[in-house]
């Protein structure tokens, strides 16, 4: 029903990456998780080379997983995380900015939880959402079963317009919504979540259906506040702001241990695909180690986007490989949507322009042809779209990056994008700016939250008074 759906739509197989099915053996449909922290990029992980910080659960990890050297997400949070819940690139869902109600998720997009729902999945969240904070935009009304959030962008941000958190909460001990509901806690916020994550797989395991757990930590995101024991783990090999950053990256390693051990422990390993991703590029580690990328988070150069990607499954991914193809957080919807045996709509299947990553999972020869991404950082002043076209943007294809309009690398002779070349590729610059044209002319009517105004009053602030007391505060 899927494959004839695509093909209703007019969307091609060939160009999803939709061939043969993912495994005989593989079950109908593997649990699924999904583990992105904040603001943590490619060269924060000592897998990757990085010199202070030890990440030894995700090390372990990734060498049993299938490993996309060269993914991609947005430059910052809220973006990427439209792209990756819609499948299409973040502007077309009116998502251009953090704050200020362009972080917004359009109410006309399906998100990848809606999908799995319909296709029998139980699902649920555990962190950042940072796609709305006003009712209708919460994710008890996108598809998440169960919700376990804290508001804005980060825990205790407040500004003006819808985008807030509960007054006054922080890293420790953090009042968190739950199910529509507060609840205050006790501990550090990514232990926190990991918590309620391990306690609602622990539930959904012992039913029939199948889980989607979205895990979301708001760390390594500042404020830098972590245990005391973390902060101390590198005090000495750099600045103060360095040594927390790590530390904070340090205690996500050893939660995400704690979940896979889990898995293990409760004999569901085998059959769950777990994705271990960053939501954009380096912050406070790319002084320290870039992995030798131009650029970090809020750029459109490759230290901006590139980000870790590994994916296991034991009953159907062979595991312990590189796969180099230019991929992006738009290919999760229709990877998930495929092994999750999806019926996606004739709108759904319109809405979607990643390809699936399924073909790649066993170690054979795939078909990728070649392919364009966009990236756009976004965050003009109100009214300056149209002038900020070709600000903060890039374009790329699998050899070739067009930077602002202005700059040409050649990614496979220069990744570290030190050399401009456009003079000597007139034709490239060419066709790639058509391309860019071509994509900026689609997007701009798809702009919906550009001219938004929120609420007097942060609806988290709002809430948390109603059910507290006016004046209120967590800590």
């Amino acid at each position: 029903m899927y494959r004839a759906l695509l093909f209703a739509v007019g969307i091609s197989l060939s160009i999803l990456g939709l061939g043969a099915p993912v495994s005989a053996a593989a079950p109908a449909k593997p649990n699924i998780i999904i583990v992105m922290p904040d603001d943590v990029g490619y060269g924060d992980f000592s897998c990757h080379g990085n010199p202070i910080v030890k990440t030894p659960h995700v090390d372990a990890f990734r060498e049993q997983s299938v490993r996309f050297t060269n993914f991609h997400v947005s430059p910052t949070c809220a973006p990427t995380r439209a792209a990756l819940l819609t499948g299409r690139h973040e502007f077309k869902s009116g998502v251009t900015h953090t704050i200020n109600e362009r972080e917004r998720l359009s109410l006309k997009a399906t998100t990848l939880a809606q999908v799995l729902k319909s296709s029998g999945y139980a699902t649920g969240i555990f962190g950042k959402w940072h796609l709305g904070d006003e009712e209708a935009y919460q994710p008890e009304r996108r598809g998440f079963d169960e919700t376990y959030i804290h508001g804005a962008g980060g825990i205790g941000q407040s500004y003006p317009g819808s985008c807030g958190d509960a007054p006054g909460n922080t890293y420790f001990s953090p009042a968190v919504r739950h199910n529509g509901v507060f609840e205050k806690t006790d501990g550090y916020c990514t232990d926190v979540f990991f918590n309620q994550a391990l306690r609602w797989i622990d539930a959904r395991r012992k039913t029939d259906a199948p889980f989607f757990a979205y895990i979301t930590p708001n760390a390594a995101h500042t404020p830098l506040q972590c245990p005391e024991e973390y902060a101390k783990r590198h005090a000495g090999e750099g600045t103060e702001k360095v040594a927390r950053f790590y530390g904070m990256i340090e205690n996500i390693d050893d939660n995400f241990g704690r979940l896979t051990a889990a898995l293990k422990e409760w004999g569901i390993e085998r059959d769950t695909l777990v994705i271990f991703m960053t939501d954009n590029g380096g912050t406070i580690g790319v002084p320290v180690f870039n992995a030798g990328m131009r650029g970090s988070k809020v750029t459109p150069y490759e230290g901006g986007t590139r980000v870790p990607s590994f994916w296991r499954w034991p009953a159907a991914i062979e595991g312990g490989r590189d796969v180099s193809a230019l991929a992006a957080h738009i290919d999760v919807f229709p990877t998930l949507a495929q092994i999750a045996g999806a019926d996606l709509t004739p709108e759904v299947g319109r809405q979607v322009e990643g390809r699936s990553l399924a073909p790649f999972f066993k170690d054979q020869k795939v078909e990728w042809p070649d392919r364009t991404l966009v990236t756009h950082v976004g965050r003009w002043k109100k009214g300056e779209a149209e002038s900020n076209k070709y600000v903060n943007m890039s374009i790329r294809d699998e050899r070739y990056a067009l930077v602002n309009d202005a700059e040409l690398y050649d990614l496979q002779a220069d990744p570290g994008q030190k050399t401009n070349v456009a003079a000597d590729h007139p034709d490239v610059v060419a066709r790639l700016r058509k391309d860019y044209d071509a994509w900026w002319r689609d997007v701009l009517p798809r702009l919906e939250n550009e001219d938004a105004v929120g609420p007097k009053v942060n609806p988290y602030k709002e809430w948390y008074e109603k059910q507290y007391g006016e004046g209120a505060r967590v800590n």
